[in-house]
């Protein structure tokens, strides 16, 4: 987040990001993304109950959990909120890491003013915060192991964005879009699909030469399951190619078993997928055939516990591509709950006004 916030200084910026940062749609003034029974029950009280003073926080369920979305919320009501300049805004920031029942943002005002936005502020919340949780997690695990962000393909496009910058804000700025890589300038990366192989008639070498012929100046990465025989494709592409070579990505899918288990005993381990085993032999393949200087990228299902648990037995992996996980939007959700009414504690049962001596006040307007 600093190298963010540096960013944003060196553009005349404050660190906390602005409603200008933010492309939102103008429907969110109309609460055409709000929840129907909050804009009721903004009728309600807009007719009924007009003028009473709230303050409504939010929080989540679970430990060591990065907030992220805190930002964006707060452009959301400085943006959309009738009045915006009447409302007193506590915070965290994005980044914190925080833990179940911490408030990470309270706001207090009119009802009528902003509540029509708490379940588009929840939806927020949850999302970025999930999968700035999810990167985290996995940051915790690699150590010193790269990482790329391949989660442009397991969800809507238009989510890309705000992904982007939750995976940048938790330390990863590998990506496969320009879309996931806005927010700092960053771009994405990668060399060929498999389709690129497909319309080779399932010839990686011919793929790989017309990859280079296209882009010279780039060495190659090459997918390396499409024939589901790692090790012998490996091979024959290091002799082919050489030093021009850099590194075979192995993503086989979890219903296959690749070919170099056709003649071996698993007994006492899962073979499908990319599974360790698999990764050991192509390392001990490439080096013995003299291509120790060939890197080895793994992808396809790697969640933090399968990570974990490669990097506690030293598989040897030069990059890890993680896509589902990433994106797992059940990592973390967000409530928001009213707490006070013209400054009593006012709650449903069981919520109540949670002390923080963590959250700062948001000055209005932020520029």
């Amino acid at each position: 987040m600093e190298e963010l916030e540096i960013k944003l200084k060196e553009q005349g910026k404050i660190s906390r990001l602005t409603n200008k940062t933010f492309n939102f749609d103008k429907r969110l003034k109309d609460g055409f993304f709000s929840a129907n029974y909050f804009l009721k029950t903004h009728q309600i009280v807009s007719q009924n109950l007009k003028g009473h003073i709230v303050t409504m926080q939010w929080f989540q369920r679970r430990d060591d959990v990065m907030l992220c979305g805190i930002d964006e919320a707060i452009a959301i009501l400085h943006t959309f909120a009738h009045n915006p300049q009447d409302l007193e805004i506590l915070a965290l920031n994005d980044g914190d890491i925080i833990n179940k029942n911490e408030p990470v943002l309270k706001v207090s005002g009119r009802y009528e003013d902003f509540g029509f936005l708490e379940s588009v502020i929840d939806g927020i919340l949850a999302r970025r915060s999930s999968v700035a949780t999810n990167v985290y997690w996995v940051k915790k695990v690699l150590g010193d192991s790269p990482c790329f962000s391949m989660a442009d393909r397991q969800d809507d496009y238009l989510t890309q964005i705000g992904d982007g910058y939750a995976t940048y804000v938790a330390g990863i700025n590998k990506v496969s879009t320009d879309a996931q890589g806005l927010w700092w300038g960053g771009k994405g990366m990668g060399t060929m699909p498999h389709a690129l192989i497909e319309m080779c008639q399932g010839d990686v070498c011919k793929a790989a030469d017309l990859y280079h012929k296209t882009f010279p100046n780039e060495k190659v990465t090459a997918l390396i399951d499409y024939n589901n025989d790692v090790i012998r494709d490996s091979l024959k592409l290091a002799k082919h190619l050489g030093r021009t070579l850099k590194a075979v990505r192995v993503d086989t899918s979890l219903s296959l078993i690749d070919h170099y288990f056709d003649d071996k005993d698993t007994t006492g381990f899962d073979p499908h997928g990319v599974c360790k085993e698999l990764i050991f032999a192509l390392r001990k393949a490439l080096d013995d055939n003299g291509f120790d200087y060939v890197e080895i990228v793994v992808s396809s299902s790697f969640t933090m516990e399968k990570i974990k648990e490669w990097k506690k037995l030293n598989v040897p992996v030069d990059l890890y591509g993680v896509g589902t996980y990433f994106v797992n939007n059940s990592t973390c959700g967000f409530t928001g709950d009213l707490v006070r009414l013209d400054g009593k504690m006012e709650a449903k049962e069981g919520r109540y006004d949670i002390p923080s001596d963590r959250l700062k006040k948001v000055k209005y307007p932020i520029y």
